[in-house]
Order: structure tokens, then sequence, then C-alpha cells
């Protein structure tokens, strides 16, 4: 709430505050005239030096999760829209703090300055069918309970969600292992549920496949990179048997990342500095991005909505921009924010890319840029203090930048524009308990009957809890306006189109009467994955090989000395009960 005018600095010094001062147009004397911000909900009332104050206060309240002021984060501009002071206007004694209305919004006082009015709330107040979305989690009989979420401290959602199945990367003895779950089947997990358990160091990133619902890839701290056939239903046993397996990382795999178009290309990175491109039908490294672009720790990697350029962090404090088939740099900016804390960047719409990072004074920041104008952000926008890096998900439907904080206990989203300032904060869903990842349901996963924009996964301690960002809407009919065509299972290109040169944007398909995976889906993918599965997996199209057979043989020795061993334990135990 904005309160004013004043005689000048100092003329509700009653309280205690000495009141910053500005001064109104020359025309009118140029005298000077104070402002407070009083918030709402705590009845503070905040000093603030003339209307840039004011800006950048709003600003700062709204964004850092404080208390909410009764004005929009864009209700005054550059220049001042009101004259609280001036010779043609006399006000007379400032009233009291303590009589002060409540719940007034805009100047107190009859007499406003002739040359500077206010701007009406309607004109004032950017128009948007998103500012009222809201966050609402999932009853407790819907989450999935009783989990071990991995402790790993790697900067990772840890969770990877499609309309059939949820990963999350949990817990495990002697390996990495990550549970695979059907979405229908929430409630209490059990403890011996099976999982995928074939690699042998911690899992560090999971991504599902986006042109095949039962395809996983996984990256591990034992080098390897990993791919997986999940069956429709589940798993009935453990999966112990990729279907391919890629190795040419010398150290941890970090990052992977499918291409958005281009059917089973595969992107992976590392902590030896190098970015591979995979064929997964091959099971080949076809592009290989060396130390010589990263000299130091990768940080994240973001594939364009059309697969031409990836967009890279690093901890040499860079953002680059690759054409990842010739191996250039594209765009490069170096320090993005100033704090030395993890960056992370994604492209968005028209060209630009959002960064996450921290300033100097370790305050989170993000910040939008125009890829061919690097010089300057569009818009750099502080949000608070806390630690956590924050994990940028953009929705290319509806402009919309979901920023999830690992430790935080809130989802902060903002809508992109093309005009002036470009970064608009919509709101923020807060809750008790801190997540520790967080995994993003593509569009075609979502219930549109409800008008659900996006829905996330939120990683407890012990439990995923899904929360459904919702448009409040009084029709229960298709709402065309928030559900444009979006990007559909087919892949547009094959991977040798792809590798020749070929750039293709996403195969749009509607949701109006609701997303149904094609019959063929499966069979049709399938078959690029035939020549890895046969590198890798002989015994899947065929009889069992001898090394399987052998092993087969050799856990059925010990499954039966061991049944022997329990049985005399239980005779023993026998005699010595009738001896008794």
């Amino acid at each position: 709430m904005l309160w004013g005018p004043s005689m000048g600095p100092g003329a509700w010094g009653a309280r205690g505050r000495s009141l910053g001062s500005a001064r109104c147009p020359p025309s009118h004397g140029g005298k000077p005239f104070s402002l407070i911000l009083r918030e709402v909900s705590t009845s503070r009332f905040l000093p603030v030096d003339g209307f840039s104050g004011v800006e950048k206060a709003l600003k700062r309240t709204c964004l850092s999760g404080g208390e909410k002021l009764r004005c929009e984060e864009e209700m005054l501009g550059p220049e001042p829209s009101a004259c609280f002071w001036c010779p043609e206007t006399r006000w007379g004694s400032p009233p009291a703090m303590g009589d002060m209305p409540p719940r007034q919004t805009h100047m107190p006082f009859p007499s406003v300055c002739p040359a500077w009015t206010w701007r009406m709330s309607r004109q004032v107040v950017r128009s948007s069918k998103f500012r009222h979305v809201f966050g609402q989690p999932a009853k407790a009989d819907q989450c999935y309970e009783d989990v071990r979420v991995s402790q790993n401290t790697w900067d990772s959602g840890f969770c990877a969600v499609n309309p059939k199945f949820v990963a999350l990367i949990c817990e495990a003895s002697g390996g990495g292992a990550f549970l695979v779950l059907p979405l229908g089947k929430t409630g209490r997990v059990d403890k011996n549920v099976p999982m995928v358990c074939g690699h042998t160091a911690p899992v560090l990133d999971i991504a599902w496949c986006p042109h095949n619902d039962n395809v996983i890839a996984s990256g591990s701290e034992d080098c390897s990179v990993m791919v997986w056939e999940i069956p429709d239903g589940g798993l009935t046993l453990p999966l112990r048997e990729p279907v391919v397996t890629l190795e040419g990382h010398t150290k941890r795999v970090g990052i992977v990342a499918w291409h958005p178009t281009a059917q089973n290309v595969l992107l992976s990175a590392g902590c030896d500095n190098v970015i591979l491109v995979w064929d997964v039908g091959t099971g080949a490294a076809v592009l290989t991005l060396g130390s010589d672009v990263h000299p130091d720790t990768i940080y994240s990697v973001d594939w364009s909505r059309d697969g031409a350029l990836i967009c890279t962090s690093c901890r040499d404090k860079r953002v680059r921009i690759i054409e990842p088939r010739k191996g250039t740099i594209v765009a490069e900016k170096d320090r993005p924010h100033e704090g030395t804390r993890p960056v992370r960047a994604v492209f968005v719409s028209d060209g630009k890319i959002l960064t996450t990072g921290f300033s100097r004074m370790s305050e989170r920041q993000v910040a939008l840029w125009d890829t061919k104008h690097l010089e300057e952000p569009l818009s750099l926008q502080e949000l608070d203090t806390s630690s956590g890096v924050l994990l940028p998900f953009f929705d290319p439907d509806t402009n919309i930048v979901y920023l999830c904080g690992k430790g935080d206990s809130s989802i902060r989203y903002f809508e992109i524009t093309s005009e002036a300032p470009f970064l608009h904060y919509l709101s923020m869903f807060s809750s008790k308990e801190s997540q520790r990842g967080m995994g993003y349901m593509p569009k075609r996963g979502l219930e549109v009957n409800k008008c659900e924009i996006a829905r996330f996964y939120k990683l407890h301690e012990r439990k995923c809890e899904p929360i459904a960002m919702t448009v409040p809407r009084k029709s229960d009919l298709f709402q065309e306006d928030l559900y444009p065509p979006t990007a559909g299972p087919d892949a547009a290109l094959t991977a040798e189109e792809w590798l020749g040169g070929r750039d293709a944007g996403p195969l749009l398909i509607s949701l109006k009467d609701g997303y149904v995976p094609p019959k063929s889906r499966e069979l049709r993918v399938n078959r690029g994955l035939d020549t890895g599965r046969k590198r890798t997996a002989p015994e899947a199209s065929g009889a069992p090989s001898s090394d399987a057979i052998s092993r087969l043989e050799e856990e059925m020795r010990k499954l039966q000395a061991t049944v022997e061993e329990l049985q005399k334990r239980l005779d023993r135990l026998e005699e010595t009960v009738q001896a008794k």
C-alpha cells in the first residue's frame, strides 16, 4: 500500500523514521515529496526514496515471497505518475499513522496535483490468463509413499515422469538403482518392489525418451550410460540387463538428455568435461565435444526446441550456445551471474535463453538473455538468499518458466513475453516440507478437462508428491487458449537425417480429445533399438547365451546350498526344543 505525501524528509519522523525524498516536476516548483510502503498483513511501514525506490521495493518484496503488497509489480513505471507535493496544492497537516485507513490502495488524500495522476488499475495491471495459476498438491492416497529418495548431493532432479511411468533415483546398497512405477500405482510402495539395478555405482540422472514412453536412459558414477526398456504395467522382477550400454566417458556421467525431435539420439555429459552424442540404435558415439570446448565441470545442458543447438553452463562461469554437429560455439556469455555457485541455462521462446544463478552477495537471480545480444540481459531479477540451486522448467506452449530450488519448499513461476520487461513474475506455490528433487510431466500427460497446465512430482525424503498447476476456469469444456498444439510422441527426424544436417521442429498434436498413445508405438520405436540390442543382449531375441546359462546354473547351486544349510539349522532347533 502506498502512502504520501509529506512536507519533506522526516515529516512523519515521530515514529522514529526519516523518510526519503524526491522532487516533483520543475513545472510545479520542484518541491520534495516522500513515500511510505505499508505491508497489509503486518502493518509495517517502509520508507522509500522516490519512485525508483518504490519500484525496486515492490519487485524485491513480491519476488522474495515476503509480505504481499497491495500494489502490483508493474504499477509504477520509470517516471513518477503522481505529484505528492507542489506549491499549487495545500495538504495541511499529515494524519497520524494510527489514523490511516487499513485497506486503501492509492492516495489517501482528497487533493491531487493536476499535472500527475495515478494510473488506473485497469491500465497498469498487466493482463494475463495465467495470473491466477495455483498449485494443488495431491491427496495422501495419490502420493507414492515410503520410497527412499537418493541422498546424493548432485544437482539433478532425481525424478523423471512421462504419461505412463514415474522414475525415482533411490538409495541402494551395492550399486546404483532407480525405481520405476506406473503412474496409477500410488500409495505405499512395498520395500521389496523390483528396481532397475544394472549400474555398479550411484545413478546421478535419468531421462525418459520423448518418442517412446517405455524407454529410459540413466547416467551413473560408474562412467556409463545405460538405456532400459520398461514393460507395460511396470517391473515384476529386478531389471539388470539394459537394452544397450554406452561407454565412452572416463569420469562419472551427471547429465543425460534426449534429442527433442530426432529418434534415438541421446546426449550425455560427464565430469571429464566431455559431451558425447550417441546414436542409440548403433550404440556408438557419433559426436564428441571435448575439453577444449568446456575446460571445467559442465553444470547443465539443454537442447533447443528443434534440436539444432545446445546451451551449456560450465564451472568456468561461461554460458555457451553450441552447434553440436559442427562443434562450434555460436555465442558465449562470460559471467552471466557474478556469484561462484552453479549456473543453470535453458532455451526459451524466440531465440532467448534463461539462466539462474547467484549474485556476488549470494542472492539467487534469474535472468533472460537474447542470444543475438548477450552483452546485457533483457531482464535480471533477484529472488532471495537461499543456497539451493534453482532448476528451471520451461513450458513452450504457455511461455511459463517454473523455478524449483533444491532444498526449497516453493515453486516460483514467471511468464515470458516479447515486450519489455519480458520476464513477469506470476505467483509462487509454497508448502511446509522442502524438496529433494523434482520431476516435470510432459504436456500430453496432463488432465485437460481440469485446466491443468503443468504437473510436478516433488520428492520428499520418503515420499513423491504430485503437484498440479491449474488455471481457474468455470467451464468444463476444452480450453483452446490454454492448450495449443503441443509436441507429440512421433519423431520428426531419424538419427541419420539429423546427423546429415537436417533440422525440424517437433510434430504437434492436439489435446482436445485427450492423449491416446498409438498402439504400434513400441514396435515402431523398438526397431530403432534392434541393433543395440543385438550388440549387448543377444539372448533377448533368441535362445539364451552360454554365459547366461552358466550364471543361472551358478545361482541355482547357491540357492540349493542355502536351502540345505537352513534345513540343517531347523533340524538342530527342533532337537533342542524336544530335549527341553
